[in-house]
């Protein structure tokens, strides 16, 4: 059985949210969980950077590192 490698508690949800790189636009996706530490997020786009920030809403942004990636899903670490 594989370890619980994750700091805080993970709480499962459906929310649609945006990806911003750089100075690109922002790109859809959705957030499949959330913790204090970070997201679960499904994109159908192929290329995300190291470093991005989740645009949850107008006034609520975090600024991102990418930890994992399998197909259309991938695990971000919140550093702010």
């Amino acid at each position: 059985m594989l370890a619980n490698r994750r700091r805080s508690e993970r709480r499962l949800c459906r929310r649609v949210a945006k990806i911003q790189c750089g100075g690109s636009l922002p790109r859809d996706c959705t957030i499949t969980d959330v913790s204090a530490g970070g997201v679960k997020v499904v994109a159908e786009f192929v290329e995300v950077p190291a470093h991005f920030t989740i645009i949850f809403g107008p006034d609520h942004q975090r600024q991102c590192r990418l930890a994992w990636r399998i197909g259309f899903e991938f695990g971000a670490e919140f550093l702010d």
